[in-house]
């Protein structure tokens, strides 16, 4: 894109019509994320250690009270992984990002195995005790995908397995849209190594409950505009129990905790734990 493109932009895009995700499988892009999900200074991309740590205790006490088999979907460096594998399970993890899934094999254990894959179109595999997808990625998906990722997470689970599952809640969607537009300059960032103009704007869809994000990062050498745009599905708690109840699970659990954290409607998540039928 060049600055005339951005003048004649479309003024409210359609959710997911200028992209899926933003392209966490590009190489440039995978690597600085992956600074963003190790940095202790922040819960951004990744929670910090000591928060992954209570959360850890909390699905071991709660969901795994003998070794058993995880499949982390969306597992990003393999920091819950690498967790629950030092406590005796055997865990798989699917991601996205090249960067990652190269760092996760790099702190593996032989009890860890990682694939980099979409996981709209990954091979779950089957026998797990447990599928885990946490911090909310869940919502980023059209609602077909999502829906699409649950069975077979549930095709992926031996009867009586369960599903760990945070979201966010519809609150924390709809906050996504505000303010509807803003601007930072910086030397450097997650969108480019070098010194850029990114200009955001959002917008919230109410008949379909969606928010989308559009970044327009402009190039301050050679004033190319690159577009990346991310669309967000919100669900009401009934919306999340009907979804998992048509995709084969039952038992439905709301938690107001996970780890250490209160999920409350300022806390943005809310984790969710089901049985396979």
């Amino acid at each position: 894109m060049n600055l005339l493109n951005l003048i004649q932009r479309s003024s409210v895009p359609e959710p997911w019509s200028e992209g899926d995700k933003i392209p966490w499988d590009e190489p440039d892009f995978s690597h600085r994320m992956l600074r963003v999900h190790l940095s202790q200074d922040h819960d951004w991309a990744s929670r910090r250690v000591s928060k992954i740590d209570a959360q850890i205790a909390w699905i071991t006490q709660n969901l795994l009270p003998q070794p058993s088999k995880i499949l982390d979907l969306g597992c990003g460096p393999g920091l819950y992984c690498t967790r629950l594998a030092s406590q005796g399970h055997t865990c798989t993890g699917i991601d996205f990002s090249p960067a990652s899934i190269a760092y996760a094999r790099e702190q593996s254990s032989p009890r860890c195995t990682y694939h980099q894959a979409d996981v709209r179109q990954a091979d779950f595999g089957s026998g797990y005790d447990m599928v885990m997808f946490i911090f909310g990625e869940f919502n980023v998906f059209r609602p077909e995908d999502g829906a699409r990722i649950l069975r077979k997470a549930a095709a992926a689970l031996h009867p009586g397995g369960h599903l760990l599952l945070e979201v966010s809640t519809f609150e924390a969607v709809r906050r996504q849209s505000l303010p509807s537009t803003s601007w930072y300059s910086t030397p450097n960032g997650l969108f480019s190594e070098r010194p850029h103009l990114c200009l955001e704007e959002r917008f919230w869809h109410p008949e379909r409950h969606v928010t989308t994000e559009r970044y327009l990062i402009i190039d301050a050498q050679t004033s190319e505009v690159t577009r990346y745009a991310a669309s967000t599905q919100a669900y009401s708690q009934d919306d999340y129990r009907a979804l998992l109840e048509s995709c084969g699970f039952q038992e439905v659990i709301f938690w107001e905790h996970f780890g250490a954290e209160a999920l409350t409607p300022e806390s943005g998540l809310q984790a969710i734990t089901a049985a396979l039928r």
